[in-house]
């Protein structure tokens, strides 16, 4: 991004500092160099330097609505450290004075059988994007759009791409919700008037269907944004959970997450 757009700033979740602190800063380089598709040497020097360009120091913004991309390179850390079927997320947004215009998110483990099976009891066969990963794109007026991961080296993309749209659901006691892992139902203002359940054959008044899916929010913006969710709830505990960054765009793990939602039909709300 930096070769390619070096005029836009980065904003992100971490730096180098806990690297540059412990002896693990040769095997990120390791990793880095082996996976890296530039023919550029990738040195210590050269991967710190790009780690710390989303710094919190690297740039200062001004009073007036900035342009940046937003990075989060892995939403749900704790699902990531689970292995293999967690639900982690890699995340971009592009910010344009103020406005989110682009969004790419990628989850390796996305498996469309699952929340399918979820939602109806019953095993679905055919699904093109089942246990392949998913990588969801918006762009403002454009839609969101969605292609499993192991397609993404195909001849023709535009032959495997999806557009989304959110499930259309009006009826409160129809909708299905998602929450997370980290939030108990019993903590949101629903739960009051409505008990969740997670087996849709065992829904009756005054039930919800609930849809488990573990770890960070940016999978359950996906749920939303590709229709396997129709409503995601995060309570948000601190102002810090939403905080804003130069007065508009949230923070990492929601800005992909919002045009997404928006670009596929739905709504986002934000409350601190």
């Amino acid at each position: 991004m930096n070769r390619l757009f070096p005029s836009i700033p980065l904003v992100a979740e971490e730096d180098s500092s806990f690297l540059r602190s412990t002896n693990l800063v040769g095997a990120v380089v390791d990793v880095v160099a082996n996976k890296a598709t530039f023919r550029d040497e990738v040195t210590e020097d050269s991967v710190l330097k790009a780690i710390d360009r989303g710094g919190k120091d690297a740039y200062n913004f001004g009073p007036n609505p900035a342009t940046y991309w937003v990075l989060d390179p892995i939403d749900g850390t704790r699902g990531f450290v689970k292995g293999v079927e967690a639900l982690y997320v890699v995340a971009l947004a592009l910010v344009v004075e103020g406005q989110i215009v682009l969004g790419v998110m990628g989850c390796p483990n996305w498996d469309e059988d699952y929340f399918v099976n979820c939602v109806t009891g019953v095993q679905e066969t055919g699904n093109n994007f089942s246990r392949s990963g998913m990588i969801m794109v918006s762009h403002v007026g454009c839609g969101t759009w969605k292609q499993r991961l192991s397609d993404r080296l195909a001849i023709e993309l535009s032959q495997s791409w999806t557009r989304c749209s959110v499930d259309g659901c009006q009826v409160l006691k129809e909708a299905r919700f998602c929450t997370p892992e980290s939030q108990k139902w019993e903590s949101f203002p629903l739960s009051s008037s409505f008990n969740a359940k997670t087996d849709s054959e065992k829904i009756g008044n005054g039930d919800i269907l609930l849809v488990p899916a573990c770890c960070g929010s940016l999978c359950k913006y996906m749920m939303v944004a590709s229709g396997r969710a129709s409503v995601f709830l995060l309570r948000a505990t601190t102002r810090k959970v939403m905080k804003k960054i130069s007065g508009y765009a949230p923070a990492w793990d929601h800005a992909v997450g919002i045009i997404c939602v928006h670009e596929a039909g739905g709504k986002v709300h934000i409350k601190v």
